[in-house]
């Protein structure tokens, strides 16, 4: 039975990804250890079962990134690239089967230190990654600059967070600095590590209508991911619980979370520029602090 629903799930996915190319999908952590980087592997593996290019912009360190759980070794990231250092392909990861992962956490935060002509090589360096793919993943980070943070706000935006009063007080906390912020007012939610559905649409119905009272901010239940073994096992192991065990309830809970975005509002024209051009967007001053620091974070 468990077998049927799960082509019936890859069906599913095929018809809902044929709909329009270069979807963009940012995910972000309401804390550390919450989960979200293993879920933006994972999708990426469903996404490229299905078929399609997906790119994964990782905002992470190594150790606690997207290569990391798929078993991916960088070398160099993005912030080479701005430096002149590097060329773009000497960046990007692959992982084989149609997933690649593009190293930025340095760059990402390096933004204010760098000069003009380094801000443009960034840019370029991202949009030629992206040229081509069906899906463009982004695994946020939570503080400092981001790419999900400058991301149109009718751009999908999914939080993770836990079952656990921490976690809920946290992912409010992160909702109401977004709102803030970017003016953003429409969020996916995911619960990870739930007991139950029941227990995650709880946690759910509580935080939308907080958000709603207090933020004016719409929030949309896009799935949970049960407690389940084999996901803990298959990131151990540096591989996706959806090729692992493509039958347990994790990989189920996670192909119907995949599905959940690809129904959600297509992401407007030119995105990731339009992104990456008001993350550059810095006061004039910084300029002269680019130059006197521009070779301190390499």
């Amino acid at each position: 039975m468990r077998s049927e629903i799960w082509h019936d799930q890859a069906a599913g996915l095929r018809r809902l990804l044929g709909r329009s190319p270069a979807r963009v999908f940012a995910v972000v952590g309401a804390r550390a250890g919450v989960g979200a980087t293993t879920l933006v592997a994972n999708l990426a593996r469903v996404f490229a079962l299905s078929g399609k290019e997906v790119l994964v912009l990782d905002e992470h360190h190594s150790h606690e990134n997207v290569a990391h759980v798929l078993g991916l070794r960088a070398r160099y990231e993005l912030l080479h690239v701005a430096r002149g250092d590097k060329g773009w392909k000497d960046v990007v990861l692959h992982d084989g089967g149609g997933v690649s992962v593009l190293p930025m956490a340095r760059a990402v935060q390096a933004l204010p230190e760098l000069l003009p002509l380094e801000h443009e090589r960034q840019r370029e360096a991202l949009l030629a990654a992206a040229a081509g793919k069906d899906i463009v993943l982004v695994d946020a980070a939570r503080a400092g600059h981001s790419v999900s943070a400058a991301l149109s706000v009718g751009d999908a935006l999914a939080l993770v967070l836990d079952a656990t009063p921490a976690g809920i007080t946290e992912g409010y906390a992160l909702l109401k600095h977004m709102t803030a912020l970017n003016g953003r007012q429409a969020f996916d939610i995911v619960v990870n590590r739930a007991g139950s559905e029941r227990e995650a649409l709880a946690v759910y119905d509580n935080m939308a209508q907080v958000a709603r009272r207090h933020l004016q901010a719409g929030l949309n239940y896009l799935g949970h991911i049960p407690v389940d073994e084999n996901l803990r096992r298959a990131t151990q192991l540096h591989c996706a619980a959806v090729e692992a065990t493509p039958s347990s309830d994790a990989s189920y809970a996670l192909r119907e979370i995949a599905q959940g975005l690809l129904r959600g509002p297509e992401s407007t024209d030119g995105a990731l520029d339009g992104a990456m051009r008001r993350l550059m967007r810095r006061p004039p001053a910084a300029v002269v602090r680019g130059a006197a620091a521009r070779h301190a974070v390499l």
